[in-house]
């Protein structure tokens, strides 16, 4: 799962509450402090994440001059949704997020300019499957001027990572209850090579949110890691202007994998460097500063 670095907002950001058509979704909010704003950002995060997987880039990304939203998906951290696996598939958690760019569109003054998507892991499906749900649609216009997938490929996760997530699918509730499944995560993780080691605050956080979780939310997520087929040469034929951002190693999905992506797609590719899975939070500066240079090219 992401690790965000810290948890404390900028004066420029606040926790908000997006009212949709489809419900109430949780985001934070990030906006220039000064100056034009350049465009908007809407971040999806994955698999066991949380808008807070982002939090690390509100300050650079508001810095460059773009106004940022951050979302829990539904059955994530503080959003939440019903215990029925039926709400979060792929296809309702893109009308989820065609919802929620409808209400960032009324995030003025401030959401003027280009809207620029951004999936991570996980989240690159979600994004994906709203852009070929539109782009699907007689006579609709894409809501978004841009693509970003982040740490994401074009179809399941790699082998040792689809074991992972196959054994906690099998695990969850009512097999075993969510503490008892995080205190056996952390078994595991201090009997590794390296355990991590985080700060108390960090610690709690990620209990926490592990805790509010939907698990059924988890069981499909985790599911179609394992069984998402290849769409990209669907995806390129949207004609999106398009980045595919990596860490300069990936264990969920080799990062050779997400370069061939990016040349399938016409799409330009950043590795970024000692980042992995979660460049967002491992390495945001210099993400922060690959989007925003990707983002000021976008016509």
């Amino acid at each position: 799962m992401s690790t965000p670095p810290f948890l404390s907002l900028p004066a420029t950001a606040r926790s908000i509450r997006l009212a949709t058509a489809r419900g109430g979704f949780a985001a934070l909010h990030g906006l220039p402090a000064s100056g034009p704003v350049r465009g908007t950002a809407l971040l999806v995060p994955g698999f066991t994440g949380s808008k807070e997987d982002f939090i690390a880039l509100l300050e650079p990304l508001a810095a460059a001059g773009f106004q940022v939203v951050a979302v829990d998906q539904r059955g994530q951290y503080e959003t939440g949704g019903p215990a029925e696996e039926a709400a979060y598939g792929l296809g309702p958690l893109a009308l989820d997020l065609l919802a929620v760019t409808d209400a960032v569109a009324g995030l003025l003054p401030a959401a003027s300019g280009p809207v620029h998507l951004l999936g991570h892991s996980f989240g690159g499906y979600v994004v994906r499957e709203a852009v070929l749900r539109r782009a699907a649609e007689p006579s609709a216009a894409l809501p978004w001027d841009s693509l970003t997938l982040m740490g994401t490929g074009p179809g399941a996760v790699a082998a040792d990572e689809a074991g992972r997530a196959e054994l906690l699918v099998s695990v969850l509730p009512p097999v075993m209850d969510m503490e008892a499944i995080w205190q056996a995560m952390k078994d595991l993780e201090a009997a590794s090579e390296n355990p991590p080691v985080l700060r108390p605050e960090i610690a709690d956080f990620l209990h926490r949110r592990w805790l509010a979780n939907v698990p059924e939310a988890l069981a499909v997520m985790g599911r179609q890691l394992t069984l998402e087929p290849d769409r990209v040469d669907a995806l390129a034929k949207v004609g999106l202007p398009t980045l595919v951002l990596s860490g300069e190693r990936d264990y969920a999905w080799p990062v050779e994998q997400q370069a061939e992506m990016a040349l399938r797609l016409g799409a330009r590719y950043t590795a970024v460097p000692g980042a992995g899975h979660s460049p967002n939070a491992e390495r945001p500066e210099a993400t922060a500063a690959a989007l925003a240079d990707f983002w000021r090219g976008v016509r």
